[in-house]
């Protein structure tokens, strides 16, 4: 082979070797860059856990008068968005309407001039069709007697996205009469009202704590029977502290 030829041939083979170094440092580039994408993809992941777990933590509460239990924000469709609307919507005025559950129809009057924000926030949900479907996930049959709504997941952990306050028309001498109708909200914390509110249907006297009392914005016209009826059938599986033993939910909200 003449030296010219030779120095051809090395320089191919230096070339093709150059070649596939490069396309090896190429691949590795490359799978490093899928890896690192997966780890990102992860964090992600992980972040967004975690903002569900503080959104868990510092959202709607769960629970009326004498929990410390809170609740995340939650709405009864993956896609439905809801906001706190002004408290200008309730118009300072009387609403009435009724509450139709599985269990019966329950009239009722929301006082806008009390407890405007309330009112606002209520007849906002009840026309966006909120309440549709939602269970009365908790009865309380000792101490305080109340029936407890307004949660579409039905676990105590649900509201609407937002969180609201402060406590409007609470009681000063902590009396809650038959009737009465209350927002539900953390132990300590006036600010973390949401969707969730109980319905009373015995005479209660529910201590303030240092947020103060619970907002009273209604009352039941008609149909307290039918929660005093849920309440006659008692918790289920006992105790005086749970889901109520018939279960009630919520097939609509009408208010005008």
């Amino acid at each position: 082979m003449s030296p010219n030829k030779r120095e051809r041939e090395y320089a191919r083979r230096r070339y093709e070797e150059w070649q596939r170094r490069k396309a090896a440092a190429h691949a590795r580039k490359r799978r490093q860059q899928i890896v690192a994408g997966s780890v990102v993809g992860v964090l992600v992941v992980a972040l967004g856990a975690a903002a569900a777990i503080s959104s868990a933590t510092n959202g709607t509460p769960s629970t009326p008068p004498t929990s410390n239990v809170t609740a995340p924000g939650a709405t009864p469709s993956p896609t439905a968005t809801y906001t706190l609307p002004s408290p200008s919507l309730a118009e300072a005025r009387l609403w009435t309407g009724t509450i139709t559950t599985s269990a019966g129809a329950i009239g009722i009057s929301l006082d806008g001039a009390a407890a405007p924000q309330a009112v606002a926030n209520f007849v906002s949900l009840a026309q966006h069709g909120f309440f549709a479907s939602t269970p009365c996930h908790r009865l309380t049959t000792a101490g305080i007697f109340v029936l407890q709504c307004g949660d579409p997941t039905g676990t105590g952990t649900g509201g609407p996205g937002y969180t609201w306050g402060p406590i409007e028309n609470a009681p000063a001498n902590n009396i809650y009469p038959a009737g009465t109708i209350a927002m539900a909200r953390a132990s300590g914390n006036g600010s973390s009202m949401g969707s969730q509110f109980f319905l009373v249907y015995k005479d209660s006297t529910i201590p303030a704590d240092s947020a103060g009392g619970y907002t009273v914005f209604g009352h039941i016209t008609s149909g307290l029977d039918v929660v005093q009826a849920v309440a006659a059938a008692g918790v289920k599986g006992g105790g005086s502290d749970g889901a109520p033993a018939t279960a009630v939910t919520i097939e609509g909200v009408e208010v005008k």
